[in-house]
């Protein structure tokens, strides 16, 4: 395994590792919030085998620095993170892209915009919604005449509770640090049902900083959401049993996304601690799928209509 420190275009440095072969396909594993990169291992060891694996923590996590500010932690910068990071490990190089939770959410910045659009091959996205597609998909719901839409809307704002209270400075960073850092793997077995086969030692640093994520992006996207469009082919796995994210939240995504797949699975949110042999193995198909000119029955009838 290979360590990267990458320097960001704010200045800041960011830890990265590289897994397999470099001479494979190349794959970036982006992790959520309040992960760092160790939650991809499990994964990762298994797709090492394929694939050239890149792994990294995104500012404020892990080993890498923390943004300045709330600012720091805009989508636009956290694209650029992207950027750097493959421009530092595989220059020049096609890449595919796999993601959960907040990391798919930034991860959807890169997809639908210019920058990398010629070097990302494929994405395949677990549990983050693009946060422009979830303001347009919100708006609809909620400014709808029919009963069904109004309450998929309220659903999806019940279980983003946690959302709003993410808004206030000071509450959730001393939430952290007051006990629910240390408390943090005990709530992923009891309510989750996985376990971390690799322990996060700065969890309480990296929930307590991650809370800008959600200070810096989500009222100002959803509340004026672009006109995002996907420059690449998209895999959504989407579980059943998420708490945070409802499944009906993907279901105008074709809108956004000209070649869209979807694998629905019987899982939590950490679905990437609970079954990393299937996740591997969906992302490996997936990848290798969108290189061949032709696409495989088997992806092609996961297609969303």
């Amino acid at each position: 395994m290979n360590t990267y420190r990458i320097r960001t275009t704010d200045g800041i440095t960011l830890h990265a590792k590289s897994m397999g072969s470099p001479d494979a396909p190349a794959l970036v594993l982006v992790h959520g919030y309040p992960d760092n990169h160790r939650v991809w291992l499990p994964v990762a060891e298994r797709l090492a085998e394929q694939f050239h694996v890149i792994l990294y923590d995104v500012r404020g996590a892990g080993e890498s620095d923390s943004g300045n500010n709330v600012a720091a932690y805009r989508l636009t910068q956290l694209a650029h993170d992207l950027e750097a990071v493959v421009d530092t490990v595989i220059p020049a190089q096609r890449f595919h892209l796999a993601a959960h939770d907040w990391g798919s959410i930034q991860s959807w910045e890169s997809v639908t915009g210019q920058a990398l659009d010629d070097r990302i091959i494929s994405f395949s996205s677990i549990s983050g919604p693009s946060l422009d597609h979830a303001g347009h998909w919100m708006r609809k719901r909620l400014g709808s005449s029919e009963p069904k839409a109004i309450i998929e809307g309220l659903r999806q704002l019940t279980s983003s509770w946690y959302i709003m209270l993410f808004q206030v400075p000071v509450v959730a960073p001393s939430m952290w640090k007051l006990g629910v850092g240390r408390l943090w793997p005990k709530y992923l077995s009891r309510f989750e049902r996985v376990q971390e086969q690799h322990p996060n030692p700065s969890q309480t640093a990296d929930g307590v900083e991650g809370v800008k994520l959600y200070r810096a992006n989500f009222l100002n996207k959803l509340t004026g959401p672009a006109e995002a469009f996907a420059c690449c082919p998209v895999q959504i796995i989407v579980p059943a049993r998420d708490k945070f994210v409802n499944v009906s939240l993907f279901n105008d995504l074709k809108t956004w996304v000209p070649e869209l797949y979807r694998r629905d699975i019987d899982a939590g949110h950490w679905v990437v601690l609970s079954q990393p042999d299937l996740i591997a193995q969906w992302i490996a198909e997936f990848a290798i799928g969108m290189t061949q000119e032709i696409r495989p029955t088997t992806l092609k009838s996961l297609a969303v209509a």
